[in-house]
């Protein structure tokens, strides 16, 4: 555990979304990977998406959910022309180079993300070996808001990463909007 009182401010926020042949890291697949660096002000400022390959075996052992989702999107006809999942890796790696010091762990951001962060721990143990212990997920704040307000998000639930990840992070302005707090220096004060 680490001593807060020692830790730098976070600059950068790593959202991330995949979509996948089925929700159980043990037997399923990534399709297709996202992420988003943005500011703590959640300004984009480099966004990342890329197609996963994977065999046609995979795509046939879909869940029926899945099939039908994925086929609609369209993304179901792009993984046969998808980069191999070393290549994604290796890209989200540069990606992490390039905002983060070496010793800065990521903090993962995005809706349900625990999901992903599983999945990145089996198939992108790199990438997983970068990301902080904590997570912010977008879904507490929408149990939160949804119980405590009755506060609700409109989603297209599209089902492509990309599309997902910027859909989430306007969420999270949505909720963030209803609360006011002092700027940060009045903050620190306190």
């Amino acid at each position: 555990m680490g001593n807060e009182k020692n830790e730098k401010p976070l600059k950068y926020f790593f959202w991330l979304d995949m979509e996948m042949t089925g929700l159980d890291e043990k037997v399923d697949s990534i399709l297709e990977v996202a992420v988003i660096i943005t500011d703590v002000d959640f300004n984009v400022l480099e966004q990342y998406d890329q197609v996963v390959f994977q065999p046609q075996n995979v795509l046939e052992a879909m869940n029926d959910w899945c099939k039908k989702h994925h086929g609609e999107s369209g993304l179901t006809a792009k993984v046969k022309d998808g980069k191999p999942l070393a290549q994604v890796e290796t890209d989200l790696l540069q990606l992490i180079q390039k905002y983060f010091s070496k010793d800065e762990k990521v903090v993962l951001c995005g809706n349900s993300v625990g999901n992903d962060q599983r999945f990145a721990l089996k198939y992108m143990p790199e990438v997983s070996k970068r990301l902080h212990y904590r997570i912010v997920d977008v879904s507490s704040f929408k149990e939160i808001f949804k119980a405590k307000y009755g506060a609700k998000f409109k989603k297209k639930n599209t089902h492509r990463a990309l599309e997902d990840i910027l859909e989430t992070i306007e969420e999270l302005k949505s909720y963030l909007s209803m609360v006011s707090m002092p700027k940060n220096d009045e903050a620190k004060q306190k």
